[in-house]
């Protein structure tokens, strides 16, 4: 079967043919290929064609495909151990590795991804300060939890849905929206709700309105505020973290939170998430507290093992990685710019290690959501076809992230750049 045939065949059985809106390319209006294997940088669909990949599963691939070591950590706990629903020596081994190597992580608890992070996350910040209301940031996306479907960034901007139908009003009365590297803003928002305010929820490295760095100055104020009216500050590192840097992004501030959350890379490409910050914070939760929050599957073993077999990795090879991918993304980075100069594309990038953003754009920095949503979505969707027709996968979204990976090579960013440099507008 073919691609248009088998999703065609799909979308009988599954809203509009996928488990996660953006998959679907309904804002690009083709039919997306659908993926057989993958290895390495590369993946191939049923019809037998390869793409260079650049959206890894959305950020986790870090060491590439079906990386050897971790396939052989997911069969070898396979033989004898897929679910207990109980405690086990890889939980263990896989929070004493985060708590080692993580700066501000005391204590952590598995939770199955990224959404579920985020949200017990914030439950916990309410139960320790007895307060109601959230701040995140418009942009920002911290999953698909009522409190956060408020201007959530990437999925509900590419498909121009609402940002939370289906949810009733009480469940996001709480939610607060600050603008992204705006301090006045921020401070309006604690002088108007401070006494209320339980916690601030930020991508410090935002991935889901295309990459943007939170400023240095910007966090100091967040900081400094959460600690005026006793808010906790929680740093959402579903996607930068173990990406932008071992540590984290955490690691590129002077800045420190209570609370972090993390998915996507710490679990090798299996569902995973996990969230941890102080002792004093985290022994709230129960069975040690009153906060509850549980999940038969967390902490299941073939995930830890695939999880801690990718950390492991990294971390052992983390110079030669990320000095690669960073060198990768430099030479990338400046070889579009110089090409869209030379064609007259309107182009700003903003990259962060390993993940960066085209923002087709005539604005000459992109450092707010106001700004992203600037982009020319029409230019993208040329843009878009025209790469993944020449075997380039990225991401169907102007608002989404590229990623690199340790699998990426000298001659696929050429073959990036080569495509690129035949795009016409």
């Amino acid at each position: 079967m073919d691609n248009k045939t088998i999703f065609h065949e799909t979308t009988k059985y599954m809203p509009g043919g996928v488990n996660s809106p953006v998959r679907s390319y309904k804002n690009i209006g083709i039919t997306p290929p659908v993926i057989k294997s993958g290895k390495g940088a590369v993946i191939i669909d049923e019809e037998g064609k390869e793409y260079i990949d650049f959206v890894l599963a959305w950020g986790p691939m870090l060491l590439g495909h079906s990386d050897e070591d971790v396939v052989r950590a997911i069969k070898e706990t396979a033989e004898n151990a897929i679910a207990f629903g109980a405690p086990t020596k890889a939980e263990l081994e896989m929070a004493k590795f985060l708590c080692d190597n993580l700066e501000n992580i005391e204590m952590v608890r598995m939770v199955n991804s990224g959404t579920e992070a985020t949200m017990s996350a914030v439950r916990l910040a309410r139960g320790y300060t007895k307060k109601n209301k959230i701040i995140k940031f418009a942009g920002c996306y911290h999953g698909h939890f009522d409190g956060f479907l408020v201007e959530a960034g990437s999925g509900v901007l590419t498909n121009s849905i609402p940002g939370s139908p289906g949810v009733p009003t009480d469940n996001i009365k709480n939610t607060l929206i600050g603008e992204y590297n705006n301090i006045e803003n921020l401070k309006g928002l604690f002088d108007k709700y401070g006494d209320d305010i339980a916690c601030v929820v930020i991508e410090p490295v935002a991935g889901n309105m295309g990459v943007i760095k939170a400023e240095e100055e910007f966090m100091e104020a967040l900081r400094e505020l959460c600690d005026k009216y006793g808010a906790l500050l929680i740093f959402d590192e579903v996607m930068s973290g173990f990406r932008v840097a071992f540590e984290g992004a955490q690691s590129l501030y002077r800045v420190k939170p209570d609370l972090v959350t993390y998915a996507k890379i710490m679990g090798g490409g299996l569902p995973c998430g996990a969230y941890g910050g102080k002792k004093e914070i985290m022994e709230h939760l129960a069975p040690s507290g009153d906060v509850y929050q549980a999940g038969t599957m967390s902490g299941n073993p073939i995930v830890m093992a695939a999880g801690l077999a990718t950390l492991s990795k990294i971390k052992k090879n983390r110079e030669e990685y990320y000095n690669k991918i960073n060198c990768l993304g430099d030479k990338l980075e400046k070889g579009l710019l110089k090409i869209a100069k030379e064609k007259g594309i309107p182009l700003v990038i903003n990259r962060c290690g390993g993940m960066f953003t085209l923002f087709f754009t005539k604005l000459k920095e992109v450092k707010t959501y106001n700004d992203v949503k600037t982009c020319d979505s029409e230019i993208f969707i040329k843009y878009f076809k025209h790469m993944l027709a020449n075997g380039i996968n990225i991401a169907p979204s102007q608002f989404e992230a590229i990623f690199l990976s340790a699998a990426h090579t000298e001659e696929h960013v050429a073959k990036f750049l080569k495509t690129f440099s035949t795009f016409e507008l």
